[in-house]
């Protein structure tokens, strides 16, 4: 089976779009259809129910997808391994990196990774720490800097590289400035803008003030720390952020008994030979977070 086949297959997939996987394989949107009629023909099957502008799996092309991955997976690991061979650090590194430590952490890594390793072609992809965890064991990447989870997934290795100390910020002008002694009781009389459940920041900081009997008074709830940044800075709530990201536009509370931090740091799979590139931006990695304590 041509492997052609199945990278046209999945960035179908993964995109949901014929036209976005064109883009993304380097194709035209009839080359990649094309390909994925090829491929049924040769499985004798349909793949893709196409309705209207809507693409999704048939019951065929969900049990395609998983084997697919495998198979792509290991062909590239093959390759990789051949190349490693030599010693070299070369070849292609795809990494998954979290928005926020895209922005305050990873800038002068990626700069010096890039400047001593020319010949590696690095991809990266920016996405929320939870579903880095889900492409990681789906080996999609081969490396993800992001938020790390509470608990340890079987079939994943974690390794913290910095502790986020998070911290009670408000608008200058905000009411809780006025407070003298400020407890975490008291939060609960205004408005929070915070991250989203679905975010293991999100939870860590809900399952504290559940812990406390304390309600949380959610008005707006984003994924994204920068705009839940520009949000407090402007006065529309209380929220708890990184102190990397603290600055003029805010200003830092001490409230009694409010400590929070979460753990940053990389994972991989932990059935995968790390490829020499992988090995090199660890290096880096590593020796960043040493100078950061």
């Amino acid at each position: 089976m041509d492997t052609q086949l199945l990278e046209a297959f999945i960035a179908v997939v993964e995109s949901g779009s014929f036209s976005v996987a064109a883009e993304r394989v380097h194709l035209t949107q009839p080359a990649v259809s094309k390909r994925i009629a090829l491929l049924e023909q040769q499985l004798d099957c349909r793949l893709f129910d196409r309705i209207a502008r809507n693409v999704s799996l048939t019951e065929a092309g969900t049990a395609l997808l998983p084997k697919a991955r495998n198979i792509l997976l290991t062909v590239e690991e093959t390759r990789q391994s051949i190349r490693d061979l030599s010693g070299s650090v070369a070849g292609n590194l795809r990494l998954a990196i979290s928005h926020h430590i895209g922005l305050h952490r990873l800038p002068s890594v990626l700069k010096e990774f890039t400047t001593r390793h020319p010949k590696v072609r690095v991809d990266i992809d920016f996405m929320e720490s939870e579903i880095a965890y889900e492409a990681v064991r789906q080996g999609r990447f081969e490396i993800a800097v992001i938020t790390l989870a509470p608990e340890q997934h079987p079939s994943l290795q974690a390794f913290p590289l910095w502790q986020d100390h998070l911290q009670l910020v408000v608008a200058p002008d905000h009411p809780l400035t006025q407070i003298a002694k400020l407890k975490v009781a008291e939060l609960s009389n205004y408005p929070a803008i915070l991250p989203d459940l679905s975010t293991y920041t999100g939870r860590k900081i809900k399952q504290f003030f559940d812990q406390r009997d304390c309600k949380l008074s959610t008005s707006i709830a984003t994924n994204y720390l920068e705009t839940i940044k520009m949000m407090v800075s402007v006065g529309l709530g209380w929220s708890m952020l990184p102190a990397i990201m603290i600055d003029d536009t805010l200003c830092q509370l001490d409230c009694e008994g409010l400590a929070l931090e979460r753990s940053l740091g990389y994972i991989h799979h932990q059935n995968r030979s790390l490829s020499n590139a992988a090995e090199a931006f660890i290096q880096l990695l590593c020796k960043s977070s040493r100078g950061a304590q």
